[in-house]
C-alpha cells in the first residue's frame, strides 16, 4: 500500500481521500528515480499552494456566518445548511474523481477543479439576497470542485518520492489543512471589515485560484508517471506496520468488496476507533461553522459589543478563532504524534488511550466554555482553544491505529468507509443539527438576544456530550486492539 493511503485521513478532517486510495494501486511503470529533486520540490510548493486555498476557500462561509445570515434572513438551520450542502457534495463526488484520476490525466483534472471552485466561488459573490437557493447551490458545486483536488494531488505526491521521504512530505501538504482553515477565518472576516462588504471575502480567493493554475500549468508536468501498487506502508509515527512481504511468496487470494467490508465490521478496533473519529467529526463541523456567531451572541448578551443590525457586522470573533485554528491544529497533530511514539514503546495500548484521554479533556474544555460564556468571553476563548487543540491530538494517532489493526490488503477500503462513515454522520450533518436545536428552542422562548444566546449554548452541549461518546468509543477501542494487531499481522 502507498504512504499516500494511510495519512489521507490525517487533518482534517477529515480525511478527504478515499478516492485517493485507490488511485495509487494502479499497476504502472515506477517514477524514474532520476527526476530532479529541484522539479519535485516545486511540484510540491505547488500543490501545498493549492491545498491551502482549497481550505481557506472551505471557511470563508463560517468567517462571516452572521453578515450572510443577516443579509439572506435565515434561521439557525438554514444557515447550517450552507456547509452541509457542502460538506455532503465533496463526500459524494470525491470517489468520482478518484475513479477518474485513475484512468485520466491527474493534472488537467485537478486544473479543472481549481478552474471550476474559483469560478464558483467568484460568481456567488454577486448572488443578491433574492436567491437564497443559488447560493446553497453554489456551495455545493464548490464542495464538488475541491473533491478534485483533494482526491489527486496527494497521489502525484505520492508517485514523486521514495518511501521515507514521502511521509514527511505528504505531512507537510496535510498540515496546510488546519492552516487554510484559519486562514480562511481570517480572510473572510478580514475583507468583510476593510470594505464593509461581506462579499468581497468570496473575490479573493478565486484570484488566489488563478495563480495556483498558472503554477500548475508551468510548473507540474503533464505526466508523472504512477508507482506500482506494491510499497509498504509506513505509520504516521515513521515505523513499519505487520510482517515484511518476502520476494517470490505469492500474495493473499483477492477477496471481493463484500468480503472485505463484511471482515471489517467483525474487526472491533476499526469499528470503534471509527465510530470515535465520527465524533470527533461532528465536534469539529459543528464548531467550525457556529463557534464565531456564537461568540457574538455571548458578547450581546454581556453588552460588550452593539446588535448588528445590518452589514458589515464586527468579524473580530472569526479572526481570533481562525488564529486559535490554525496553531492549534499545527501542535496538537504535533503533539499526538510525538505523544504516541514515546508510550507506545511502553504500552501496548497507548495509542486508544490517547484518543480517549484527549476526548475526555476536550468536551470539558468544551462544556466549560459554555457555562463560563455568558459572564467571562477571555475564559470562553481560552477553553475553546484548548478543546481544538485536544481535538487535533488524535487525528495521526486514529491513522495509526487503523494502519496496524487491518491488514494492509483491506487498507483501502477501511479507509474508504472510516471517512464515508465520519463525514456522513459527522461533520455533514452536525452544523444544520445544531442550528435546528437552536431554532427549537428559540421558538420556545420570547424573542430576545438572551434566548438566541441561551439556544445556542444549549444546543451546542451536544457536541460535548457526543466529545465525551467519542473518548468511550476509544476505551471500547483499547479492548480489543492487541487481538486485532496480532490477527492483523498473520
Amino acid at each position: 500500500e502507498d504512504t499516500g493511503l494511510q495519512l489521507q485521513p490525517l487533518l482534517e478532517g477529515q480525511n478527504y481521500g478515499a478516492a485517493a486510495a485507490d488511485g495509487t494501486r494502479c499497476q504502472t511503470v515506477s517514477v524514474s528515480r532520476n527526476s530532479p529533486a529541484r522539479r519535485d520540490c516545486l511540484v510540491v510548493a505547488v500543490l501545498c499552494f493549492g491545498n491551502l486555498i482549497l481550505f481557506m476557500d472551505w471557511f470563508i462561509v463560517p468567517g462571516i456566518l452572521l453578515d450572510i445570515q443577516k443579509y439572506f434572513g435565515l434561521s439557525d438551520g438554514k444557515t447550517g445548511l450552507l456547509q452541509t450542502v457542502f460538506t455532503l457534495c465533496y463526500m459524494l463526488a470525491a470517489p468520482i474523481f478518484g475513479y477518474l484520476g485513475d484512468r485520466y490525466n491527474r493534472k488537467i483534472i485537478l486544473g479543472a477543479g481549481i478552474f471550476f471552485w474559483s469560478g464558483v466561488t467568484l460568481g456567488s459573490s454577486f448572488i443578491t439576497e433574492s436567491y437564497y437557493g443559488i447560493f446553497i447551490l453554489s456551495r455545493g458545486l464548490v464542495g464538488i470542485g475541491t473533491a478534485s483536488y483533494s482526491t489527486i494531488a496527494p497521489t502525484i505526491i505520492a508517485d514523486l518520492f521514495e518511501e521515507g521521504k514521502r511521509t514527511t512530505v505528504l505531512s507537510i501538504f496535510y498540515i496546510f489543512i488546519p492552516v487554510g482553515s484559519g486562514f480562511g477565518y481570517i480572510l473572510a472576516a478580514g475583507m468583510a471589515q476593510s470594505t464593509g462588504d461581506w462579499h468581497w471575502a468570496f473575490r479573493v480567493t478565486p484570484c488566489l485560484g488563478g495563480l495556483a493554475l498558472v503554477l500548475l500549468i508551468l510548473l507540474v508536468p503533464h505526466r508523472i508517471q504512477r508507482r506500482t501498487a506494491r510499497h509498504r506502508a509506513l505509520s504516521i509515527s515513521g515505523t513499519r506496520r505487520g510482517a515484511d512481504e518476502k520476494p517470490g511468496v505469492p500474495s493473499t487470494a483477492k477477496t471481493t468488496w463484500c468480503q472485505d467490508v463484511g471482515s471489517l465490521a467483525k474487526n472491533c478496533s476499526f469499528v470503534w476507533s471509527s465510530l470515535g473519529l465520527t465524533a470527533m467529526a461532528f465536534v469539529t463541523g459543528a464548531l467550525g461553522v457556529w463557534v464565531p456567531l456564537f461568540l457574538y451572541r455571548a458578547q450581546l448578551v454581556q453588552g460588550i459589543v452593539p446588535p448588528c443590525l445590518q452589514e458589515s457586522c464586527n468579524s473580530s470573533n472569526s479572526l481570533i478563532f481562525g488564529g486559535i485554528t490554525v496553531g492549534t491544529g499545527i501542535l496538537g497533530v504535533i503533539a499526538g504524534a510525538e505523544a504516541a511514539r514515546r508510550l507506545r514503546k511502553v504500552y501496548n495500548k497507548a495509542d486508544p488511550l490517547i484518543c480517549a484521554t484527549s476526548m475526555f479533556i476536550s468536551a470539558l474544555c468544551l462544556y466549560t466554555a459554555l457555562v463560563v460564556a455568558q459572564t467571562n468571553i477571555l475564559s470562553t476563548f481560552i477553553f475553546i482553544a484548548f478543546g481544538e487543540l485536544f481535538l487535533s491530538v488524535n487525528w495521526a494517532v486514529v491513522t495509526d491505529i487503523l494502519l496496524y489493526v487491518v491488514t494492509p490488503r483491506r487498507q483501502s477500503t477501511a479507509i474508504a468507509l472510516q471517512i464515508l462513515l465520519s463525514h456522513l454522520l459527522g461533520d455533514a450533518g452536525s452544523p444544520y443539527l445544531i442550528g435546528l436545536i437552536s431554532n427549537a428552542l428559540q421558538a420556545q422562548g420570547s424573542p430576545s438576544f438572551q434566548c438566541e444566546f441561551q439556544s445556542m449554548q444549549h444546543s451546542f452541549a451536544l457536541c460535548a456530550f457526543v466529545g465525551a461518546l467519542g473518548g468511550a468509543c476509544f476505551l471500547l477501542t483499547s479492548l480489543y486492539i492487541e487481538e486485532d494487531r496480532r490477527e492483523a499481522e498473520r
